[in-house]
């Protein structure tokens, strides 16, 4: 009978003890398959809008909520406490900057989605070329884009950057500058509405096309995919408490779905770069 009953209390263990595997694998399962909400902004939140409603991420089993926040700190600093999942807007040199300037509040890259090239427009000349001595050319205030924007007018051969140039140097590491070029900063949202009074302005792809231009055809010079540019590529990213959640991931393979490219390509003539590279090769 002492068998027995050790016999059933061993039976009663196993059982216990899998139902407590059970039920953490479910509660794991459960945690995985909630509501993924994604925040985002201009361009970006009308795209994660279509992918959310898509067959493709109803395929992939994903359930997307998109969440407008058009302030991109205010939008990483919800993601980095939780309220918002993951988010689409920003490129990679802008991520490291906000990682650079919150210590606890740390993000983490997902995967790379693609490059929106910045271009260089003016309606006073045809050609960069053209630009007179002491032109006035606007670019953006904040850090990390004023950096991007100094290296594509390194690129374009106006300017030549010192060696201490960084991702968030500003126009005092300058080292040459032949034309005597005059720096005007603005707001990034601004471009299109300063083009009549400046020489020449850098302007962000999502910008442009809210502006109602397209720098494949619009642009006097712009950013290609290539090594210079990894730093401006877009990405997703999450908290780093979440860098290992499978779900969050699998919104970059969605992404990259070819029914989902070919709307992107239609929607924005082709002026949202599709980029596919692992992380390393923006880690290098």
């Amino acid at each position: 009978m002492k068998k027995l009953f050790a016999l059933l209390g061993v039976v009663v263990v196993l059982i216990a003890a899998g139902f407590g595997i059970h039920q953490v694998s479910s509660q794991s399962q459960k945690k995985e398959s909630k509501t993924i909400i994604v925040g985002s902004q201009g361009s970006d939140f009308q795209i994660w809008q279509h992918i959310a409603s898509s067959p493709e991420a109803k395929k992939a089993g994903l359930k997307i909520q998109v969440k407008e926040i058009t302030d991109g700190v205010q939008l990483n600093k919800a993601t980095a406490d939780g309220s918002v999942d993951v988010n689409a807007f920003q490129s990679y040199s802008y991520f490291k900057a906000f990682n650079q300037e919150n210590k606890k509040n740390q993000l983490v890259n997902l995967g790379t989605t693609y490059l929106e090239p910045l271009g260089i427009y003016s309606e006073k000349v045809q050609s960069l070329e053209e630009l007179p001595d002491q032109a006035t050319v606007a670019i953006a205030n904040n850090p990390a884009n004023t950096a991007r924007g100094l290296l594509l007018l390194q690129e374009a051969g106006l300017i030549k950057l010192s060696d201490d140039f960084g991702p968030l140097s500003g126009v005092e590491e300058v080292a040459e500058n032949p034309k005597h070029l005059v720096f005007k900063q603005i707001d990034d949202t601004t471009g299109p509405r300063v083009l009549k009074s400046v020489d020449a302005v850098l302007i962000s792809n999502t910008v442009a096309l809210d502006g109602g231009l397209n720098v494949l055809d619009d642009s006097l010079f712009h950013e290609k995919v290539d090594q210079s540019t990894k730093n401006n590529i877009n990405i997703l990213a999450t908290a780093k408490s979440n860098e290992k959640n499978g779900n969050f991931k699998k919104l970059v393979k969605l992404y990259h779905n070819k029914t989902i490219q070919d709307y992107i390509e239609k929607e924005y003539n082709g002026t949202k770069i599709e980029v596919v590279k692992s992380l390393s090769y923006l880690e290098k």
